[in-house]
């Protein structure tokens, strides 16, 4: 079975070798002086030294000069908590890479006049080409200039072995029914039958996911702030209430990062939580026996879930390089590199070819389901430039909300008031 069918077996593999001698090869087109060079930085999705990003960067770079030796490509990976500052140190510098793959700061470049929109860097077909719910989701005062590079959703992960022992025959669908799940969890001897991760890693997907599920957002139907709504606090008063109040979750939500509760999930402490289509790997490779189910709402399973993207972004160097980004651009948006970083990186692929390709091949049939909620999906208001300190404050104080002694109302109330002072802020 090869690598790519690890969602059946999940078995990693190294990428094709092979590049040192293409990378010869193009070298000897013509003297380094007409060379243009197209400077890279990028976040690095690789969970271990053997799969980092760099080396699935490499590879691409080596195709792409073999038929543009006039163009070299270097490309610096980052980790996710120091992508975003060493971007902005670049660019506070002067020195601004052309290209940067974040995790959603372009809004308060674009403000800056900094970056290129989208339609400057790309071609037609490519730019048409990106799923509609990312392509919105990149836009700057109706301008495109996030362009999206990798995706995810969520969904509900649920531990069969777990569920079967307490005697519950389906996932939730409702809050009640998992209100009922969970207690029968707790009665089997479950340390954690709801895993709540509401840590500063990423707090933000968790709390969409739940405002989500009452009915609520991050914004309104106009794109203003609307945290503290009445739907929000009724979730989170729940929350703390009914879920972390009757000792149904992890010990500490307000500290629990994502990757902690992942981690109790796949070693059977967890018997269910909201993950991305990267959970499937995990839990297989450790043996769980898990099944997936949409987000459970206040009324019934929610029809949207949480979308998740990561983003790029062309800083305009007035060096006259667009013509070079845009060509490497479309040979990075071609089907079989979005289709091959998705697969290789457990994500989604975020132009149309490439689902289409992953919807009509069977061997990628668990994440079908993820594919079919990414039309739909909700993602964080990035194309606001107060958006990066909201995030921020949301982070470190969201999960305050669900403590024994918090009150959500006071809770959201101060992040809704601070998010409109921003947004004011950088209005003026």
């Amino acid at each position: 079975m090869q690598r790519r069918r690890r969602y059946a077996g999940l078995v990693a593999a190294g990428l094709v070798t092979g590049l040192l001698a293409t990378l010869t090869a193009c070298g000897d087109t013509g003297p380094l002086s007409d060379r243009t060079t197209l400077k890279v930085v990028a976040i690095d999705h690789g969970d271990r030294s053997g799969n980092s990003s760099k080396r699935w960067w490499d590879k691409l770079i080596g195709e792409y000069q073999f038929d543009h030796g006039d163009v070299e490509v270097d490309v610096d990976v980052y980790d996710r908590s120091r992508i975003d500052q060493k971007v902005a140190e670049l660019a506070e510098a002067g020195n601004p890479p052309d290209i940067a793959i974040t995790s959603g700061t372009f809004a308060e470049y674009a403000e800056r006049e900094k970056l290129h929109r989208a339609s400057d860097v790309l071609s037609t077909f490519t730019q048409g080409s990106f799923v509609a719910s990312l392509a919105e989701a990149g836009t700057v005062g109706r301008v495109q200039y996030g362009i999206p590079f990798s995706a995810s959703t969520r969904m509900l992960f649920y531990n069969k072995k777990l569920f079967a022992e307490a005697g519950v025959e389906e996932p939730p669908g409702t809050w009640e029914e998992l209100l009922e799940a969970a207690r029968a969890l707790r009665t089997a001897g479950v340390p954690s039958p709801y895993g709540l991760p509401l840590g500063p890693e990423e707090a933000q997907a968790e709390t969409l996911n739940w405002m989500l599920g009452g009915g609520g957002n991050y914004t309104d139907d106009g794109g203003a702030y609307d945290l503290d709504s009445p739907q929000n606090v009724a979730t989170f008063t729940w929350l703390r209430d009914d879920l972390v109040g009757a000792g149904l979750t992890n010990e500490d939500p307000a500290t629990t990062d994502r990757d902690a509760a992942y981690a109790a999930f796949t070693q059977g402490d967890v018997a269910m939580l909201n993950g991305h289509p990267g959970l499937m790997r995990l839990a297989l490779e450790n043996g769980i026996d898990f099944g997936t189910a949409p987000l459970p709402g206040k009324d019934g399973p929610v029809e949207t879930t949480t979308g998740v993207a990561d983003w790029l972004m062309a800083f305009d160097n007035g060096e006259g390089r667009e013509e070079h980004v845009r060509s490497f651009l479309d040979f990075v948006y071609g089907e079989k590199y979005v289709t091959s970083y998705a697969d290789t990186y457990d994500m989604l692929p975020v132009t149309t070819p490439a689902t289409q390709a992953m919807r009509d091949d069977a061997q990628y049939k668990p994440l079908w389901k993820f594919l079919e909620a990414l039309d739909t999906a909700r993602f964080y208001p990035v194309g606001k430039t107060s958006w990066g300190p909201v995030l921020h404050d949301l982070k470190t104080g969201i999960g305050s909300a669900v403590l024994e002694k918090g009150d959500p109302k006071a809770v959201l109330g101060r992040l809704q008031r601070d998010a409109m002072s921003r947004d004011v802020a950088e209005a003026e």
